[in-house]
């Protein structure tokens, strides 16, 4: 199950050199959705088209991590995640859960979704 959060730092990591919509283009099933933090619910073509256009984060961090196997062939990594983008702008922080299932021996993310931390 670290495989997984390895793919959750490689997808920060890609946010912030500015290769993350073909890294998540990549990473995503073909039904997958992202739920973020105001609500928007974005499926996996909009997230690709989103992170063409968006700004680079200047860094992030993966803190409090738990690692739930919800089943054969799939698995929940839940942790606190805080990006930066510069230092002009506060930091989003938000408890993250993403859901990996299995497909063709390689893990693939199905569901993305955050809600802010206070």
């Amino acid at each position: 199950m670290d495989d997984v959060l390895e793919l959750e730092h490689a997808g920060w990591a890609s946010l912030c050199d500015g290769t993350g919509s073909e890294f998540f283009g990549e990473l995503m099933t073909d039904d997958a959705v992202m739920v973020l933090a105001n609500g928007t619910v974005m499926t996996r073509n909009d997230v690709v088209e989103a992170l063409r256009q968006a700004p680079a984060w200047a860094g992030y961090e993966i803190d409090d991590v738990r690692l739930v196997q919800i089943g054969e062939g799939s698995t929940a990594v839940v942790y606190v995640g805080t990006g930066r983008r510069n230092d002009d702008e506060p930091p989003f922080v938000g408890v993250m859960t993403s859901v990996y299932v299995r497909r063709d021996g390689d893990w693939k993310l199905a569901l993305y979704q955050q809600t802010p931390k206070p």
